[in-house]
Formats: structure tokens, sequence, C-alpha cells
């Protein structure tokens, strides 16, 4: 990860690694990582 990108997580499609990025706020990632594996 970028050290810019510190309390962040840059997200984009791997098939366009030039295109535009979400950043996403680290704990607002957590919970979306969270959710994904507890709905499963």
């Amino acid at each position: 990860m970028a050290p810019e990108f510190t309390s962040a997580v840059p997200v984009r499609d791997s098939k366009r690694p030039d295109g535009p990025m979400v950043v996403v706020h680290r704990a607002a990632w957590s919970a979306f990582l969270t959710g994904l594996r507890h709905s499963a």
C-alpha cells in the first residue's frame, strides 16, 4: 500500500490499474469485510 494511504484503503478495478479509485476510510473497509464474512 502506498504510504499516503495510512488511514484509508484505495480500491480500484484490477483490470484497469490506471483507472480511477475509490478511497474508503480504513474503519469502513473493515466493517464492510466483516459484513461479507458474516453474510456467507
